[in-house]
């Protein structure tokens, strides 16, 4: 068993707004090299904890196109309501994780839950875009709409317990079918606990620090830091020294293909992007009021 070595730790892009509704500081794809590494993700944008007043209209992201990829939302506190072209959709409460398949084209619009608006409260989400091989990029879109009840669940033997959206730890297994092997876990942490995780060699492992702070070989990784970690090994160990922690730890085979971002699009070659934009202007990504 060989533990894994902290490479580098990564700060936010400052705070913007994503619509009217989403608060958020992007972490990926940052610099070139950070993009690189991260493979297969490709972009992670942060909402932290947000108080919003009571309202009644809508507050979010209206209908925009994807194409080449998957988005991924976490919800921590609050509520998304969302539909696709698709005929997908559905809300989101804390807990639960919406996955959708973007592939080779969908249009999707995201709001605060039209009750939830109306009363207000704390808000708290994450998202991410997964890459997709180039073989699988002109595939069939889809939404998998992933409960808190349908989560894995791991008590660590060093205390603690991880939530699994996808992959496998310790024989349980998250629900998110996924076209690469990927691990998206949550992990809680008391005071002075340590995770051992069993990680495969060779994937990309980031931890994300939702709350406290973790320390692990090579360094700490903050509140609200990214902590990328050097590929080879087969052991994560994180210990909450003070506090307790919690943190989101995003794993995943990489792709090593060429990624050509433009807008909401990501594909291999700039080729690709072009009739990306034409096939949306000419309406294939489907219809969405």
């Amino acid at each position: 068993m060989t533990e894994r070595t902290l490479a580098s730790v990564h700060a936010g892009d400052g705070f913007h707004w994503v619509g009217d509704g989403f608060y958020v500081t992007q972490l990926l794809p940052g610099t070139p090299q950070l993009q690189q590494a991260a493979d297969p993700f490709l972009l992670m944008d942060y909402n932290p904890v947000r108080e919003y007043p009571p309202t009644t209209r809508q507050r979010g992201v209206g209908p925009h196109p994807h194409r080449g990829f998957e988005t991924v939302t976490l919800a921590f506190e609050g509520a998304v309501a969302h539909h696709d072209s698709t005929g997908g959709g559905g809300v989101i409460y804390p807990g639960d994780a919406q996955w959708m398949t973007a592939a080779r084209g969908i249009l999707h619009k995201e709001f605060h839950e039209q009750e939830w608006a109306a009363k207000g409260g704390r808000f708290h989400m994450l998202q991410l875009w997964v890459n997709l091989p180039g073989k699988d990029k002109m595939s069939e879109p889809g939404y998998q709409a992933l409960t808190a009840e349908s989560m894995g669940t791991v008590k660590l033997p060093g205390g603690g317990t991880v939530i699994l959206y996808a992959g496998e730890l310790d024989g349980e297994r998250g629900p998110a079918r996924t076209h690469t092997p990927i691990e998206l876990w949550d992990v809680h942490l008391g005071v002075d606990e340590t995770a051992e995780l069993a990680v495969p060699d060779g994937h990309t492992i980031m931890v994300f620090v939702l709350d406290g702070q973790v320390s692990t070989d090579g360094g700490t990784i903050g509140r609200e830091r990214l902590g990328l970690f050097e590929r080879s090994g087969d052991v994560l160990r994180l210990t909450a020294p003070e506090a307790g922690a919690r943190v989101i730890v995003l794993g995943g085979e990489p792709i090593g293909e060429p990624v050509i971002f433009y807008g909401p699009f990501a594909m291999n070659t700039q080729a690709e992007i072009v009739q990306a934009i034409e096939d949306f202007n000419a309406g294939t990504f489907g219809q969405l009021a």
